[in-house]
């Protein structure tokens, strides 16, 4: 029998599941969940030998503000973010205590401000918003390579 922490060399990367969570309470955290999606990444690259587009370090650190700043903005107390490697992405997951779940507008260029969701379904591959027993549970995964979807002109599709 296997122990956890035992024989860890014997168990490939993607058997073993790569994740980070926290809380925040406050709108300066907005800047702490970036930091930690930055270094989630670069952990990923440096420790786990994991391909990170320059593309998908931005998009996840742009989906980590989006949905930080909406949880903190339209949610009482505090939010819960994790970040997730599954299937070649990075499952963003933002938890909060509002159960209204948000609705995205239709595009329009003369709006001004609240683009945030409709620009993070823009750049996931996966969108997905669930009510909790307590509060609501929204997910976002950003493709990790820039290969892992696309046509075969290079050009991103994620």
């Amino acid at each position: 029998m296997d122990m956890p922490g035992r024989n860890e060399g014997s168990q490939s990367f993607v058997d073993r599941p790569v994740s980070v969570s926290t809380a925040f309470e406050g709108s300066e955290d907005i800047a702490a969940a970036r930091d930690l999606a930055r270094s989630f990444l670069t952990d990923l690259q440096a420790v786990h030998g994991l391909t990170v587009s320059t593309y998908a370090e931005g998009m996840v650190q742009l989906v980590v503000s989006e949905l930080v700043t909406n949880a903190r903005k339209y949610a009482p107390g505090p939010c819960l973010l994790t970040l997730e490697i599954r299937e070649g992405t990075v499952e963003v997951t933002v938890w909060d205590s509002e159960p209204c779940l948000p609705v995205a507008h239709a595009a329009d260029p003369g709006r001004v401000g609240q683009h945030g969701l409709e620009i993070v379904v823009a750049v996931c591959r996966s969108f997905e918003m669930h009510r909790e027993p307590v509060g609501k549970r929204i997910t976002a995964a950003v493709v990790l390579a820039d290969d892992a979807v696309g046509d075969e002109g290079g050009d991103q599709v994620c």
